[in-house]
């Protein structure tokens, strides 16, 4: 199964097989790292950030230069054309001429499927909008798969800001195509989980249950996914400060979950978990954040379909698969 060529644009866009693919090169990369330091020389990967990003775009960036190749884009549109007027297919069509890969960030929804339109290279969707997050699901596939030891039969309680949340939107569709896979969101009203994404659930046949009480359902998890409260997503700014510390993970609260629980977060936290909790061993969101850069360089390679060389490090050249 080839990806070379693809886009990724939305979880479901690769099987299952071919996501455990990109989780199997990722772990063999942070087995041997030096391994693929070239495979990728003489690439560009071009970064196109609307939106601000600290984790998702030094990740990406890292993972391509790792593999020797360079990197252009912006970090924001305010120093590109986009200040001009100039439309999202014209930028697109405009940097396909110059780079091997696109990867990009947006505010509005939709926006990853309409720029991949225009594209005649590979396309990855770093985030757009409250929609889907891909990249940030594999990274959290490989947290799991490498700290658990596979994707099957956990029970997954998502918590915070699940209406808005593309990390959560992402992996819940993700997961929902794994086996004995059971899922507990926890939210306040104002933020519950989107019907679309439940009855997605339903539609694979798995269990799930909704509560406004994390107390209630800690002790049963085998994973917490927290997130933050987005204050970008919110019209209404009195509403963000009702919800905004609706839910705080902290030592008191972790002393009922389990000894083998995880604690994940797609970072940036802001007061969802207490940094009492980051010296916690069940605490790997800073681990997380850095399987993300390994599972972008795997992702990287399989959309250019280069792959491990098979001469020494001195002749290393590019291979395609």
């Amino acid at each position: 199964m080839l990806l070379k060529g693809r886009n990724l644009i939305q979880s479901e866009d690769f099987s299952v097989e071919e996501i455990n693919q990109i989780l199997s090169l990722s772990q063999n990369i942070i087995e041997n790292p030096s391994k693929y330091s070239r495979v990728c020389e003489g690439k560009l990967l071009a970064t196109l950030f609307y939106e601000p990003s600290t984790r998702t775009r030094l990740s990406f960036e890292s993972a391509m230069y790792r593999l020797g190749g360079s990197v252009v884009g912006f970090s924001e549109p305010n120093s590109s054309s986009v200040s001009k007027g100039e439309s999202l297919g014209d930028t697109i069509r405009t940097v396909s001429c110059y780079a091997d890969v696109i990867v990009m960030r947006h505010p509005v929804a939709g926006s990853a499927e309409e720029a991949a339109k225009y594209t005649e290279i590979p396309f990855i969707n770093a985030g757009d909008g409250g929609n889907q997050h891909p990249t940030q699901t594999l990274t959290d596939l490989l947290t799991i798969k490498s700290l658990k030891g596979s994707l099957d039969n956990h029970t997954i309680g998502l918590c915070g800001d699940l209406k808005n949340g593309r990390t959560v939107h992402s992996l819940v569709k993700a997961m929902s195509r794994y086996k004995g896979t059971k899922f507990i969101f926890i939210s306040p009203d104002e933020l519950k989980m989107p019907k679309y994404i439940k009855e997605a659930i339903q539609e694979q046949g798995h269990a799930y249950y909704e509560t406004n009480n994390l107390d209630e359902v800690i002790g049963s998890l085998d994973i917490l996914y927290m997130t933050r409260v987005q204050r970008e997503r919110f019209e209404n700014q009195e509403q963000y400060e009702k919800l905004k510390n609706y839910y705080i993970l902290n030592k008191s609260k972790m002393q009922n979950a389990r000894e083998d629980m995880l604690v994940m977060h797609p970072l940036p936290r802001v007061n969802e978990i207490d940094a009492e909790v980051d010296f916690d061993e069940r605490a790997v969101y800073f681990k997380q954040a850095k399987y993300g850069m390994f599972v972008r360089m795997a992702l990287i390679m399989k959309l250019l379909g280069a792959k491990e060389s098979q001469n020494s490090l001195e002749e290393a050249a590019i291979d395609y698969i």
